[in-house]
């Protein structure tokens, strides 16, 4: 498996194909995602691209860190891992609140 890589400050009018052609040109992608927003489904300026080989991704972030793509310049780094989510408390379910039946 081969190295996620970051991009941020994204065109908010870019697209998943988009990114994977310009990705492209270093190696073979095996996911170009951009994240969205749940709600509207707008681009939150944001995506991960992975690709097959180590060196791939290497030569992809040294040449795409701060060039130019759709009038924004990219911020290109290698994913970092996902940060546990802390409990927020929700989930406890069951009916009612704690009101007393007499």
């Amino acid at each position: 498996m081969g190295k996620k890589i970051y991009i941020g400050n994204l065109s908010f009018g870019a697209d998943d194909q988009a990114l994977t052609d310009l990705f492209a040109q270093f190696g073979n992608v095996e996911s170009a995602r951009i994240v969205t927003d749940r709600d509207s489904g707008r681009s939150k300026g944001f995506a991960f691209v992975e690709m097959s080989t180590d060196a791939e991704a290497t030569t992809a972030i040294e040449k795409l860190n701060g060039t130019d793509f759709s009038g924004r310049t990219l911020n290109v780094s290698e994913a970092k891992p996902m940060a546990p989510r802390e409990n927020r408390g929700g989930g406890r379910g069951g009916f009612g609140g704690g009101r007393s039946r007499y």
